[in-house]
């Protein structure tokens, strides 16, 4: 049973987000609307060794532990927001936690629809995952992402090897978005249940950054990519979650294939609770952590 922090945090996504997606029309406003700074905080700044570049046009932030000597240990993490929000506090305390557990973590801000595309992202964060492995050696970094983030980040590892370059020790999907389609019947089952996510609106958001390509290639859509070859996978996923029946697919897809997974399913649990003040996403966090420190 879902906490009551969790039921109270529903209920307010409920009523403030996910009128939002319900509506293509809300969902276009929301799309053409001006994007958010995705500057870290200045909180994070003062904890942590933060660096700005760019590469290839698009800003990465290199965010570092204060003490202690360089790390030894790397994690690249894609930020979610349906491909059309930019990096957000939630995400940042993410990944000032994996800082903490002594990791360089990389964040590459990839262009948001609908200005950009999924064609200039993939070339950008392979870019940036090809330079960490200049430093970090793949067998001590980890993949990471949230949402459309984190099917981004299981697009990203299954193109590695044709690229030439390794896959990483090990995934890390958090309510991964791994059909842009939304054409699996059982979504319908969990849609009334999930406080923040409506496909309409997330099918607006898809067309926008598959820009008229097919939303089954496994560059948008990884569910349809290969399986064989991925590192061990680690997934997180609530019982209230409008992605819960692709994910429970991945892992179905990624067992048939010989692959690893962790499978973590929250019972009463919303989209991205890892990454929310909640119980239960503080228990996930605590695993995910684990998991970093484990490099």
């Amino acid at each position: 049973m879902a906490s009551l922090v969790t039921h109270l945090a529903a209920l307010a996504l409920r009523v403030l987000r996910k009128p939002t997606l319900e509506s293509a029309a809300d969902t276009r406003a929301w799309l053409h609307g001006p994007k958010e700074d995705a500057d870290p905080p200045h909180w994070l700044t003062a904890r942590h060794w933060v660096n700005r570049r760019e590469t290839g046009g698009f800003p990465v932030y290199t965010v570092r532990p204060r003490v202690g000597t360089a790390p030894e240990r790397a994690v690249l993490y894609l930020h979610g927001g349906t491909y059309v929000s930019e990096v957000s506090a939630w995400h940042w305390v993410l990944v000032s936690r994996m800082a903490d557990a002594g990791c360089r973590v990389e964040v590459p801000v990839y262009g948001l629809a609908p200005e950009y595309t999924y064609r200039e992202a993939f070339p950008f964060v392979t870019a940036v995952y090809r330079g960490l492995l200049a430093d970090v050696s793949p067998g001590r970094t980890l993949v990471a992402g949230d949402s459309a983030g984190g099917g981004l980040a299981l697009a990203l590892t299954q193109t590695l090897t044709g690229a030439g370059l390794p896959v990483p020790a090990r995934l890390v999907l958090i309510s991964p978005w791994t059909d842009l389609t939304m054409s699996n019947p059982d979504i319908a089952e969990v849609e009334g249940s999930d406080p923040w996510l409506a496909p309409a609106g997330m099918l607006e958001a898809a067309a926008e950054w598959a820009d008229g390509d097919d939303l089954t290639d496994p560059r948008l859509s990884p569910l349809y990519g290969p399986m064989a070859g991925l590192p061990p996978v680690d997934l997180y996923i609530g019982t209230r979650d409008l992605l819960l029946p692709d994910t429970r697919l991945l892992r179905d897809r990624v067992r048939a294939a010989g692959g690893s997974v962790e499978f973590h399913e929250e019972e009463g649990a919303f989209h991205i609770h890892p990454l929310v003040p909640v119980p239960e996403g503080g228990h996930a966090r605590e695993r995910i952590m684990r998991t970093v420190r484990e490099l």
